[in-house]
């Protein structure tokens, strides 16, 4: 049986964008189990692509071919490219969606290469606004079927792709300046600290003059309050009980949060 094939794009559920990608690859390896990863990744949001595909590939067996279609440089001098690496294969732009996969693993342990041969496309001439269906699709069947990564174009160097940079938070002994970089569909605001970094403290979230208490279970608040706790993705969230903190603090990706130390831990 050929591996499973994910499906990672920011096309919704109203058009048949994802219907025609799927036909695509049923043409090619139509044994290939297909799994939406999600089709609702917010309109061009390379961030919320590139988060979605880190915390989710892990999950898949080893083999597993990702494929991410989030792509608003589509049509230009962007290369379309494809990864192998121990823990699956990833096709999609170079536009840094596949860059918090490739940035946390060894670069030896990477196989690049740019999709360069027509064969392994729909059609030599590819439409301009459609490289889902006409390059990343055809590809990603063909590497199910078992088409070697070196088929399908020229290598590439990793070290030359495309990454989205996400800042690091500033650790010290009294508080940890972290940034928010996702919003899920819940409101909760996913920040950059890791649940790492507060393993031996007691800590208090400072968002603004806002204080919000930091617990295990979303629980553990009244409903409507505000608290913070590390997520099943292993990063300290800020979350309303049964409600969106992100509509009630009012943060956007790249925001500044704090953590503030209380003492330590028992």
């Amino acid at each position: 049986m050929p591996p499973p094939i994910t499906l990672l794009t920011d096309f919704g559920d109203r058009d048949g964008y994802v219907g025609v990608m799927k036909g695509i690859i049923a043409g090619i390896c139509p044994a290939a189990a297909l799994i939406d990863l999600s089709h609702n990744i917010p309109p061009q949001n390379l961030a919320a692509a590139r988060f979605t595909l880190l915390n989710a590939y892990p999950f898949f067996p080893a083999g597993t071919v990702h494929l991410v279609v989030v792509d608003p440089g589509v049509g230009t001098a962007r290369r379309a490219i494809a990864l192998q690496t121990p823990q699956g294969t990833f096709v999609g732009p170079d536009n840094g969606v596949l860059s918090g996969v490739f940035d946390s693993l060894p670069m030896a342990d990477i196989n690049a290469v740019e999709l360069t041969k027509p064969e392994y496309w729909r059609s030599p001439q590819p439409s301009q606004t459609f490289h889902g269906r006409d390059i990343f699709a055809p590809a990603a069947a063909h590497l199910a079927a078992g088409v070697a990564i070196t088929e399908l174009g020229k290598k590439l160097d990793p070290q030359t792709l495309m990454r989205i940079a996400i800042p690091q938070p500033k650790i010290s002994t009294e508080q940890i300046i972290g940034s928010v970089q996702h919003i899920d569909h819940f409101g909760n605001l996913i920040t950059t600290i890791p649940a790492t970094a507060i393993a031996d403290r007691h800590w208090v979230m400072q968002v603004g003059s806002v204080e919000i208490p930091v617990g295990q279970a979303y629980g553990e608040v009244e409903i409507g309050h505000a608290i913070a706790l590390v997520g099943s993705h292993g990063w300290v969230e800020i979350a309303l009980n049964s409600s969106s903190a992100q509509a009630r603090l009012r943060l956007a990706i790249g925001d500044e949060v704090r953590l503030i130390a209380k003492g330590k831990s028992d």
